[in-house]
């Protein structure tokens, strides 16, 4: 396993971290894992064994049983605290009933860090993350509470999910005016078949020092190679049942038809090369795995010793690459003589 810096935090963490959407699952939560105790704390051991430090989770993943079941695991197999980096998030609504259970107000953030806290039986969490963007609250508000948590000791950084850069880069130019702790890294969506990131948020994580988690790195499961144009794949899959994240899929199947060889070549399955490139990109910090069974998550692990070879990145980059669009094309052409160096005669 090897292990990248998160951002400017300072902390390393493990390439691949074990995601915990899998974990637990009533009524529609099912649809994603079902898992229960007994799996959940397996999957911990593996990942752990293998040299995961790092282990995302949320609040709303099947309405706190996730993080209950990861905290059990945590606890039952005696995993070392210092070890670990543990995140979790808040955002989603957890109590359809209660008007005052979702969003990013102090009121529903400070709740639910307590509540995460008690079903993680943690004292702090390493990474506490905004899940997505709140449109009522102002962002004032949310870096200042933010920054109260950070202080209290219960949270050591903060991070997002989903938004986009502008809303990301005026969080950042909150924090910076009134010296507040800032967002050290971005969760979001990434493939090689999905790059649309690299139209605007990709350079700012990259200008600004965020540290980059993928999730959903195999698009829901589209780019495992199991599934086929028509819409046919294995039953029981999460991409099967639920149609997601939303994927442009003839690309999407060009690139699988692409990976397939090089997949063969190396002896390989299809989802490592996915997870491989992946892991080439030089901004990403780490690749979230959510897993159902020890083969799914033993074949993810293998991603890490994957090395794919220049001319492999050059055909796979063709064949993903993102349609121009404006102001992208714009600014490429007005930069072209900028980055000619200077001739004398």
């Amino acid at each position: 396993m090897h292990y990248r810096l998160l951002g400017r935090t300072g902390l390393y963490v493990s390439e691949l971290c074990l995601g915990t959407m899998t974990f637990g699952g009533d009524g529609w939560w099912k649809v994603l894992g079902g898992l229960g105790q007994d799996a959940a704390t397996g999957l911990v051991k593996q990942a752990f064994d293998a040299g995961v430090n790092f282990i995302d989770t949320a609040n709303v993943y099947s309405l706190g049983q996730s993080e209950t079941l990861t905290g059990n695991a945590i606890k039952t197999l005696g995993l070392p605290r210092n070890e670990l980096v543990i995140a979790t998030k808040a955002t989603g609504v957890m109590n359809d009933k209660a008007v005052n259970s979702q969003g990013q107000s102090r009121y529903h953030l400070m709740n639910e860090l307590d509540a995460s806290l008690k079903r993680l039986q943690l004292d702090h969490i390493d990474l506490y993350q905004l899940h997505g963007f709140d449109p009522l609250t102002p962002l004032d508000d949310v870096m200042a509470t933010l920054n109260d948590m950070v202080r209290s000791g219960r949270v050591r950084h903060i991070g997002l999910c989903n938004m986009a850069a502008w809303q990301i880069m005026k969080a950042l130019a909150i924090s910076e005016k009134n010296h507040w702790s800032r967002f050290e890294s971005v969760q979001a969506y990434y493939t090689v078949a999905g790059r649309d990131l690299e139209r605007e948020v990709l350079p700012l994580i990259q200008d600004q020092g965020l540290g980059l988690m993928v999730w959903s790195p195999l698009a829901g499961g589209l780019l495992s190679g199991k599934f086929s144009p028509d819409g046919t794949g294995p039953e029981g899959t999460r991409r099967a049942s639920f149609d997601f994240p939303v994927v442009d899929k003839p690309r999407a199947f060009r690139v699988v038809d692409t990976m397939r060889p090089i997949a063969q070549h190396h002896q390989v399955s299809v989802a490592q090369v996915a997870l491989a490139w992946l892991l080439s990109r030089p901004p990403v910090s780490t690749v979230i795995m959510g897993a159902k069974t020890p083969e799914q998550l033993a074949d993810n692990l293998g991603a890490s010793r994957l090395v794919l070879s220049a001319d492999e990145l050059s055909v796979l980059d063709e064949v993903s690459a993102l349609p121009p669009e404006y102001p992208g094309w714009m600014l490429e052409r007005q930069a072209q003589p900028r980055n000619k160096p200077p001739v004398k005669d």
